[in-house]
Order: structure tokens, then sequence, then C-alpha cells
């Protein structure tokens, strides 16, 4: 018998779940997300789900995971000092491309080299400037990223900075060619420099992850997701950070054709932060063609096609005070829910708004809440914000008792971007145990938050709602709504051939929302999603019942949802592709762009020469990950161009991909 661990860590919870065999989940548990250490809610989920199970730990045949570390650290501007070495380019495409913002003042070396879209080289490669800047920058920075122009036609000058930054520094180095087949230098210095910050972040998770399965008693091979939803080994993780980001939503999909058999829908995950919604085809997820778009950034790097939205279970609820109905509107930012801050600080939340709701006017900071982020770095902090950090101390505090002027809120907002505070505020969450709908957290603080909030005045100087019961519906179905709209956005997106407009355009058009209502008058107007929705998230079955009426869909809402993440983390498989180029520098020559260019005088032979180096480096690759019964496909596209008197080669691209189940050791 097999039995498989898979663990996700979510904004807010960290999930664990075991199947026996590929077929059958054994059990599930759930941590909350530690953000100053994942590792440690790692920990907890994993003894809680082997506790429930009755699963020793050496039964564990193999360990998968799926992570939001990379995700997170891109989002919010974190990561390591590292430099770049910029090859054949100018100044002043640093700039124009981006590639400045993504370095965000780290150090640059602008150099001399590079190659021609042939692979001929276009300028000498300069060694000596090279040595000088490494002297100068090689003991304040922790890694390397090394892009030349066209260095995928020919990547001899970045394999050959690689190996002088390795014998004159020892840290890792990040080349473009290795993470990207594909043309763009700027873009792919972009991805190098993102990749080369994050190496020493997931390295110390996955030592870390290994550490916590290590104290359960587990010693199986640990697997990590990547963002196209394939597994890679957690050493090709430490090289290839890059690569995990969106596995969280990436594993949701996987997860979601695993639980349920559709093979051709949306998915739509709800979590604490976000909604991702992605579509299925054939039972694989949709591919970005552009790449992965993360923190601002968009990437080179393989990822499912996702859109997401800031609305989740935790999102904050704000309240729409112009014009005279009033209303609610949700996210994009998360906060942590009322009735969960009070699950750590009872006294403190619960007094401060039984004080809040004597009072005869209801205040700009009833139930809101901040408190300090344990293990995050407070260096570099103005004196403003070093002020309200001492007022926030080491517990809870109402945030009526931390502002005191308004420059205090530009402070905030400072300390809360960095990650040294966390705010409480009212959310769907809270709504939701309001509602009976769930029991999990502090009911009677989620009441009386939802109470405080109803009290607010609207543009006719009423109430914004008559009860905390009122107000929580109305916060739900607002949920649904912006849920609804999220799903229309992508199958908008994904038609647009058909659809002139933006799809946050047409997703709220007149002619949608009426025909949501099936309008009937002199015209019958009838707007549905065709397809089935795969609710996923703890909160899914909660919110979506009511998502597929208003679609007019089939609503799946599988048995394990709130835990398909992890679920998809260890049901996926191993696949690595490799895609390369081969051009025509002149008539009757074929150029193999390999590590050094090869020229063949036949098409043929030069289409043999690279399929069969990309099938031997993709295999080999696909089993140092741990894969076996290895399947290999290999797609071509041969591109020529039609003269008068014959067809010519202009260039072929060919990509080979290797996909095999991982090696499962057998409890």
């Amino acid at each position: 018998m097999a039995v498989l661990l898979g663990v996700d860590t979510g904004g807010t919870y960290t999930d664990a779940v075991l199947i026996r065999d590929e077929t059958e989940v054994l059990a599930s548990a759930k941590a909350l997300t530690t953000r100053h250490d994942l590792a440690v809610g790692i920990g907890e989920a994993v003894r809680a789900v082997l506790a429930a199970s009755g699963v020793a730990g050496h039964e564990i045949g193999m360990a998968a995971l799926s992570t939001t570390l990379a995700t997170n650290a891109l989002v919010e501007g974190q990561g390591e000092r590292v430099g770049l070495i910029f090859i054949g380019f100018r100044e002043a495409d640093l700039v124009k491309h981006g590639v400045a913002e993504a370095l965000k003042g780290d150090p640059v070396c602008v150099l001399a080299g590079g190659h021609d879209h042939s692979g001929s080289e276009a300028q000498k490669l300069d060694e000596t400037a090279l040595l000088a800047f490494l002297e100068t920058h090689k003991d304040g920075v922790s890694g390397w990223a090394v892009a030349a122009q066209f260095g995928t036609r020919n990547p001899g000058h970045e394999l050959r900075v690689a190996e002088i930054i390795a014998q004159e520094t020892g840290a890792p180095v990040t080349c473009s060619h290795q993470l990207s087949a594909r043309l763009n230098g700027p873009k792919r210095a972009v991805t190098a420099v993102l990749n080369a910050r994050l190496i020493g972040m997931i390295d110390r998770l996955i030592a870390r992850a290994g550490d916590s399965l290590a104290e359960a008693g587990i010693e199986a091979r640990l697997m990590v997701v990547r963002g196209d939803g394939a597994l890679m080994s957690a050493q090709q993780a430490r090289m290839r950070p890059i690569e995990t980001i969106l596995s969280g939503p990436a594993a949701s999909i996987v997860g979601a054709r695993w639980l349920t058999g559709v093979t051709d829908g949306l998915v739509s995950d709800i979590g604490g932060t976000t909604t991702d919604v992605a579509v299925l085809r054939d039972g694989r997820p949709a591919i970005d063609p552009d790449g992965a778009r993360v923190g601002g950034f968009r990437t080179m790097v393989e990822a499912v096609a996702m859109r997401t939205t800031g609305l989740g279970g935790d999102s904050q609820v704000h309240v729409e005070t112009e014009g005279l109905a009033g209303g609610v509107r949700l996210g994009p930012r998360r906060v942590v829910p009322v009735s969960l801050m009070a699950m750590d600080a009872p006294d403190v939340v619960r007094g401060a708004m039984e004080v809040q709701l004597r009072s005869a006017t209801p205040g700009e900071m009833d139930a809101r809440f901040a408190r300090l982020v344990p293990g995050v770095s407070q260096a570099g902090l103005a004196e403003r914000e070093q002020a309200l950090v001492a007022r926030i101390g080491d517990g809870v505090q109402p945030l009526n008792a931390v502002l005191r002027t308004r420059m205090d809120h530009g402070a905030l907002t400072k300390l809360v971007g960095r990650g040294v505070v966390q705010l409480a505020g009212v959310t769907p969450s809270d709504a939701s145990h309001v509602l009976g709908l769930v029991d999990a957290w502090d009911k009677e603080a989620a009441r009386m938050a939802v109470e405080l909030m109803a009290r607010k005045r609207v543009g006719t100087g009423d109430r914004l709602s008559e009860s905390a019961g009122d107000l929580a519906r109305t916060i739900v179905t607002q949920l649904q709504e912006q849920t609804a709209l999220a799903l229309l956005e992508t199958a908008f997106a994904e038609e647009a051939s058909y659809f002139e407009g933006a799809p946050e355009v047409l997703a709220r058009h007149v002619l949608t929302r009426r025909g949501l209502e099936n309008h009937r008058g002199l015209l019958a107007v009838d707007v549905a999603l065709n397809v089935p929705v795969v609710g996923l998230g703890a909160s899914a079955p909660t919110y979506y019942p009511a998502v597929g009426t208003r679609l007019g869909c089939e609503m799946v809402l599988p048995e394990h949802a709130g835990v398909a993440n992890a679920v998809g983390a260890i049901v996926g498989r191993v696949t690595v592709r490799k895609s390369g180029t081969i051009t025509a520098p002149s008539e009757g020559r074929f150029r193999v762009h390999l590590d050094q260019p090869e020229d063949f005088g036949d098409q043929t032979a030069a289409l043999t020469r690279l399929e069969t180096v990309l099938r031997d480096a993709t295999t080999t690759e696909a089993r140092a990950a741990g894969a076996e019964d290895i399947e290999v496909r290999v797609y071509r596209d041969i591109k020529t161009a039609q003269t008068e008197a014959r067809v010519v080669f202009v260039e072929a691209e060919l990509t080979v991909e290797a996909t095999g189940r991982p090696r499962v050791a057998l409890g």
C-alpha cells in the first residue's frame, strides 16, 4: 500500500491530506498558516493528519508541497539582494523594459558581449570589467542573475560569466537561458533576477519543511508543485524557485480534475485572500502563453492561466456611503477576521467593541484592531512608524487607540505593507459566523463587529442596515455577486474573439445583467455559463451554490473541496518541457542552437539532432526528479515562406515534453 502526503500553504490555512494508492482520501487536516515561518504551520498540519488517519510517518511513500511563498514574496516586494550581469544590452534597456524596477536598486553591470540572432558573437565578452564589478559587489549580494543578448541562440557568454562568478564568489547563479528558450532578453533578465532573489527563501523553506517532516517520522522524498501544476524535485525547486510561482492555484486545478472527473469547465478556488479562476480543457489546465504575471512583473515562466481577484473569506468589507441607499464592497485587501482575532485576545476585542456599542454615534475605527506580526524585522522604521509599533506593543490593540492623527494613517499603511502589522476588521467570514453558516471562531465577537458596521450612516442619514443579521446577508450576497463577475470575466476573456470590449466591461454590461435575469419583453435575453464550475476552497460549499444558480450552470462541489490544493500537490505528475530552435543563417545551412550552435546542410538532420538533444535532456531531468514510466511527446512548429519558385525554410521550434509518475516508496 502506498500512502501519499500532500501539503499546501495558503494565505490563511495550511492543509495536509493523505491519499492511499492515488484512489482514496484517507484523512485531511488544517492548521493556521504561520507566515513568519511556514514550516511551523506545515508541521502542525502534518501531525494533525497523521493523528486523524492513524498512519505512521514511516508509512508515507512520498510527500509533495505547494506553496505561496514565491508568489507572496514577489507580490510583497520581498526577497534577497542580488546582482545582475546584463550582457550586450544598453543602459537604457534597464529602464525601458522594466529590469531596473525588478532590481529595486540592486547592483547591475551592463557588460560588453552578446550574440546576434544567428548565434554569432556580436561583441567580445569583457571579462576584465566583470572581474572588477564582482570584486566591488561580491560581499553585498546573496546571488547572481545573468542575461545576455540572444542568449537562447548562443548561451556561451552566459555560461562563461556564470563560471567566473562561481569561481570568484561561490554564490548561486541563475542564467536566463536555463529558465526559458524564448527570445526577449530583457524579459528573461527580469525572470532571472526574480529567480535569484527567491533562491535563499525557497532553500530555507524546503530545509525547514524537511525538518518538520523528519520530526513526524517521514523520510520520503519531497516534491514541489510548479506553476503549471507539474511536480519537480525539491532540489530542482531550490535551483529554479521562480517556477513555483502560482503553484497553489495550479495544484487546485489538478486537484479539481482528480476529485470530480470534470475535464472541461471553469475552476474557482476561494481562499482567505483571493479567488482564483482558471479554465480546464481536456483534463489539463490552460497555460498562460505570455508567461506568469506576478507582483506586477510579466515573467517567462510557464504557469496556469489564472484570473485572480482580491476576493476571499477574509476580504475587508468596505461601507459605501455615497448615494442614498449605501451598500458594501469587498476587497481587495485581506484583513484578519474580528472573530479570529478575538480567539487570541477575547477580553481586548470584546471589551473594546462593548465600549464602541455603548457610544451614541458610530466611529470610523469601530471593530478594527491591530497587532504586530512576530518574527518580522523592524529595521529601518521611521520615527512615526516606531511610535505606532510601541503603541501596539505585544498584544492586540483597538485601532482607535493606535491612530491619533491623520499622519498616523500613512505610517500604518507602510507598516502593513512591510508585513510588520496585521489589521483586523469585518470580513465575509464574520458575516458567515453571524448567519450560523460557520462555527469555527468567536461568534459573539463576529456579531458585535457586524452590528457596529450596521450602525454606520448612509446618504439619507439612516443606518446602513437594520440589524447584524441583515448586514451579514448583504455581505454574503455581495461576495456571491463578485464571484459571479469573476467567472463571467474569465469566460469573456477566453472567448474574446467573439465579443468586442474588455471582459470587465462585458461582465457588467446591461445585456449580460438582463440575460442572467432571463429578461422577457419584446426581447427575450438569456445568459448563462455553458460549462460546469468546480468550486474549491473551505468556504465554497457555503457561498457557491447561489453562484451556480445566478449563472445558470452546474456547480460541482467535491467532498474534499477545502483541501483540493493539497490533493493536487500529491496526484500531479512529473513533467519536464524543453524547447529549442533551428534557424537558417544562409541558404542551405540549418543552425541548431545548442550550448554551442551546430550547423547542418540538411533540414532533416538538423531536426533529428535537436530532437535527440531535447529528448535526452528532458528524460534525464525527469528521472532526476523521481519520475518513472516516462512518456515523451514532441511538438514541431516549422515556419516557411512561399516564394515564386519554392517554399523556403525560415525557422523551426521543437518542444519536447517528458512526463512520468513520481516514484513512490511502498509502505
